[in-house]
């Protein structure tokens, strides 16, 4: 039998982790999950509900609703890749949106939500063979992974893929309201008490501001198969 590994990747928002993470999964025959799109359908949910705003978050509310909130992935054969549904519907395009980019770190920050879905990622990586990315795979979700890798970047450059993503998908933002919401995530993720981003002490610290994705790839690929080896 083929020996399979759990990998897991964390590291700052628009980093890159989930494109990486989608292509070393299918490259691997592995099983892809975005945890971060976890979090984003439960704050779309929240947003629809009108549970939280800019102005105003009933928290609350939203604990007591999270047994109505069911979250699976589906893979989508003419993308080739999964998809996020929330309650049984492909909300894949909405939580991509600045809306939710700016508001999902208030959700995560919840103890009661992270509980919920940590717990439904332990399930799926029950029998290995699984990429995950996130703030916390490596230091919480997935502790006994044979390969954490963290992934970091400036706010500058990662400002100006987030932007140029935005804008070929036909969003209407500006380059500094991103930028604003890269910084504003950072300090976010890395001061929150529950499960703060963080890099674990055995993770492999990538830096891709100056690597192409090919380069990128194939020096994780790299490491993989060192694992696998």
């Amino acid at each position: 039998m083929k020996k399979k590994i759990t990998i897991a990747i964390d590291g700052y928002s628009s980093t890159g982790k989930s494109t990486i993470a989608k292509k070393l999964a299918k490259e691997l025959g592995y099983i892809y999950v975005d945890s971060g799109a976890m979090y984003r359908a439960v704050t779309l949910y929240a947003m629809r509900k009108n549970m939280i705003s800019e102005n105003h978050f009933n928290a609350n509310i939203l604990i007591d609703s999270l047994d109505s909130i069911s979250i699976n992935f589906l893979f989508n054969v003419e993308k080739e890749q999964a998809e996020v549904y929330l309650n049984n519907e492909n909300v894949e395009k909405y939580i991509r949106s600045i809306e939710v980019s700016n508001l999902v770190s208030k959700i995560s920050t919840l103890q009661e939500v992270r509980e919920k879905l940590v717990s439904e990622q332990h399930k799926m990586g029950e029998n290995k063979g699984i990429v995950m990315d996130g703030r916390d795979i490596g230091t919480v979700v997935f502790p006994d992974a044979e390969l954490k890798l963290f992934m970091t970047s400036s706010p500058k450059t990662r400002a100006e893929r987030r932007y140029q993503e935005l804008i070929e998908k036909g969003d209407e933002v500006s380059y500094q309201e991103v930028l604003k919401n890269i910084i504003g995530r950072d300090k976010i993720d890395t001061t929150r008490e529950i499960s703060p981003l963080r890099k674990a002490p055995d993770a492999i610290e990538i830096d891709n501001s100056n690597l192409t994705k090919e380069e990128q790839f194939s020096l994780i690929l790299e490491l993989v198969n060192e694992k696998l080896a």
